[in-house]
């Protein structure tokens, strides 16, 4: 079993071996002389305990103490001041910046193994809760993604497409977001969002939605109802409603302003929609359907190079194209072949 590791910070030789006698043998042990060369030795070792001294030349223990609980990276690490301070407003001083115990000098051995073995014990578990609430959150979060594609694949069944449709092209919108440099809870928002674009089928008549031929005005006017009827089901508080929302009503609105149903332009777009917009006709356009072959590749990449500007926002679809081979193993992950299995 791996020690545990601990850092003593200590501007006193003495003290360094001192407190080096009392826990050799139980931990793995790591020291610095001041406060740099502790903040230092924080981020490369992330120990799971330090004990500090307070009175330092330069940067005193409580500086080392105030930087390390600013950290996200260092905050969590339980620091014990071990100090020849021994005043109440000292000790108020060191638990106000985020200390969790105080330690007098001189020291006396069974207390610091006590002091010690109680903190750590308490980290421990600290962190074994959190990595269980982490996998526990992972499984909801999988849960969740699992649910909304389940539903968006039953809107695609209903229409003349297939239902691996939502899962590749959502998983090519999470792919601009990221190129985007949106952040990792804002590009499983849009993954998780993505999926529901099309629900709005779920109000539109089979009629229209599997005539194998060219609709007549007045089935093309009730099928561009699909993208508010989609927003009304989606209606919400949530950020995943809001944004699924948005999508649901906006992906067919246009670059140029020629799209439905409300005619929007450029940046009038919100962002999430126009990224789903280049992932939908792309997958589209490359997947076979009931009336149509799927179109290769290269066919498909020059139409979206062509419609930059008119259907699409032409930074999406640049970032989309620099993509392009993440999208295609994407696109063999989730092949239509997986259908039937």
């Amino acid at each position: 079993m791996n020690k545990f590791k601990i850092l003593i910070v200590d501007d006193e030789a003495n003290n360094l071996q001192i407190l080096l006698q009392i826990l050799k043998e139980d931990y793995q042990l790591g020291f610095a002389k001041n406060g740099t060369d502790a903040l230092r030795c924080i981020q490369e070792q992330q120990p799971d305990l330090v004990l500090l001294d307070i009175m330092m030349p330069g940067m005193d223990g409580y500086e080392v103490c105030r930087r390390l609980k600013a950290d996200p990276s260092t905050a969590q690490i339980p620091v014990i001041f071990v100090t020849a301070l021994d005043e109440v407003e000292d000790e108020q001083q060191g638990f106000d910046l985020g200390a969790v115990d105080y330690i007098n000098k001189p020291v006396r051995t069974a207390v610091v193994r006590a002091r010690v073995h109680t903190h750590l014990s308490l980290y421990n578990q600290q962190r074994a809760c959190e990595e269980t609430v982490r996998q526990r959150t992972a499984e909801l979060e999988q849960t969740r993604l699992e649910v909304i594609q389940h539903l968006g694949r039953a809107a695609e069944y209903k229409d003349n497409e297939t239902g691996l449709h939502v899962i590749r092209m959502s998983y090519y919108s999470e792919l601009i977001a990221r190129a985007l440099n949106w952040s990792e809870e804002d590009c499983k928002l849009l993954l998780n969002a993505a999926p529901m674009h099309d629900i709005g089928k779920i109000g539109i008549p089979d009629a229209i939605l599997r005539k194998p031929g060219k609709l007549d005005d007045t089935e093309w006017t009730i099928m561009k109802q699909h993208p508010e009827i989609g927003a009304n089901i989606l209606k919400g508080d949530t950020p995943l409603q809001h944004m699924a929302r948005d999508i649901a009503l906006y992906h067919h609105e246009k670059w140029d302003g020629s799209g439905y149903p409300q005619g929007l332009a450029g940046t009038q777009i919100t962002l999430a929609a126009r990224i789903v917009a280049v992932a939908d006709v792309f997958d589209a356009l490359t997947t076979v359907r009931p009336y149509k072959a799927a179109w290769p590749v290269e066919k498909a990449v020059e139409f979206m190079q062509k419609q930059a500007g008119q259907h699409f926002d032409p930074d999406l679809v640049r970032l989309f194209l620099n993509a392009l081979p993440a999208i295609l193993e994407i696109k063999e992950k989730w092949k239509e072949a997986l259908l039937a299995q």
